[in-house]
């Protein structure tokens, strides 16, 4: 699993890199990432953000749109940027829409026969890519990581991070998760119902438990550390694909307060990266008060 770096750009200070590898996760296919190093990994290991991107996008949106690199150099913080889904599997029907298959993995890991052997992205994203990081010897520290996204990956950013204190034996990956404008209660939206038709041989149902955020922090009794966005102008809001309030509505009854998760509406902003770089800052320092504590 060595990296090819496919290419490197100067920003803020820091480094740029984009990489290449053969996926174990993926099926053997190929996976790219970028990763951003600030100045300050010269000394040694920093913390890092993952940032998981949402439909239709790859690893190149939130470095080139999101507005992370300028507040991750100045933290002192690693971003990594992984893809939005396995590439290349051909798979029949994969690429018939931008809602499912290519483009749209959805962070979890299949179970259907037909895309279990390449669709992992779970397991791409939180074991995979650590190791493989490590392994090429890149000052990271995975000891401290937190993760947050847009859409498709604010689901897959709070699910994660959720899974992670729920699964056996419990751990804390994640430090923290923020998310903007996710898809947070996905069993009950068409996005979701339909990844998880394909994506699960037991279909919805079998999803519910681990992948949906709303069902997942109904049962976290934890201190969680959650930041969530979204803008009353995005039409994918309007036509309730996001369902915000159901996963805050489902938080406070486990007993979790403003303090542990913050669902914040933003008057008038709409579902693209205008919206998102306009609040990168503030999602960036918040996990900048856990991975640096």
């Amino acid at each position: 699993m060595s990296l090819e770096t496919l290419s490197a750009s100067k920003s803020f200070g820091g480094m740029l890199t984009k990489y290449k590898f053969k996926s174990a996760a993926l099926g053997g296919l190929d996976a790219q990432f970028n990763l951003f190093l600030p100045a300050n990994a010269s000394q040694g290991k920093v913390p890092v953000l993952f940032y998981l991107a949402g439909l239709t996008c790859t690893e190149d949106n939130g470095t080139q749109k999101g507005g992370f690199l300028r507040e991750a150099a100045d933290e002192g913080i690693a971003l990594i940027f992984p893809d939005t889904s396995p590439r290349g599997a051909g798979i029949e029907g994969e690429d018939d829409d931008w809602d499912f298959g290519t483009g749209a993995g959805f962070y979890l890991n299949a179970t259907h026969p037909k895309y279990a052997k390449h669709y992992n992205m779970a397991t791409h994203v939180t074991l995979e890519l650590p190791q493989v990081i490590e392994a090429a010897g890149i000052p990271v520290d995975f000891t401290r990581q937190s993760i947050f996204g847009h859409s498709m990956g604010g689901h897959g950013a709070l699910t994660l991070y959720l899974g992670a204190l729920t699964n056996s034996p419990k751990t804390k990956q994640f430090r923290s998760a923020s998310a903007f404008a996710p898809v947070a209660n996905p069993t009950k939206c068409p996005w979701g119902q339909k990844a998880f038709k394909g994506y699960f041989q037991g279909g919805v149902e079998e999803a519910a438990a681990n992948h949906d955020a709303t069902e997942m922090i109904s049962r976290i009794k934890d201190n969680v550390h959650i930041l969530i966005d979204y803008g009353t102008g995005d039409n994918f809001y309007k036509q309730g694909q996001l369902l915000p309030e159901n996963f805050l509505k489902a938080a406070r009854d486990a007993g979790h307060d403003e303090v542990q998760v913050r669902v914040r509406p933003q008057d008038g902003y709409d579902h693209s990266y205008y919206f998102m770089s306009t609040f990168a800052s503030d999602h960036v320092h918040f996990h900048a008060n856990f991975l640096k504590a």
